[in-house]
């Protein structure tokens, strides 16, 4: 095993190259990208177009559950957001 040892003030690993964490990095953000695209067309959009022909889209235009769960999701954030709050402050003052 080769001792490797890093510079003083390196954040990376040597196994890790600038190129490849910012090929993630962009990755991660088209992800997210595509996400929420998908999110906001089964969500909203799908709902102001006509009707379509094929089954997988029109499952998707007459489904409930997507208009749903982001109204449903907001108290849990609130709750988790509360959670956060609290573990900082007994970490802060442990």
């Amino acid at each position: 095993m080769r001792n490797l040892k890093l510079a003083p003030g390196s954040i990376s690993s040597p196994s890790t190259s600038p190129g490849r964490t910012r090929l993630w990095g962009i990755s991660f953000i088209l992800l997210g990208c595509c996400s929420l695209v998908a999110f906001l067309f089964a969500s909203i959009i799908s709902k102001f177009l006509p009707p379509f022909q094929n089954p997988f889209l029109n499952a998707i235009q007459n489904d409930r559950y997507y208009c749903l769960l982001v109204p449903l999701t907001v108290p849990i954030l609130f709750v988790a957001v509360y959670f956060h709050w609290l573990s900082m402050k007994l970490f802060k003052h442990a």
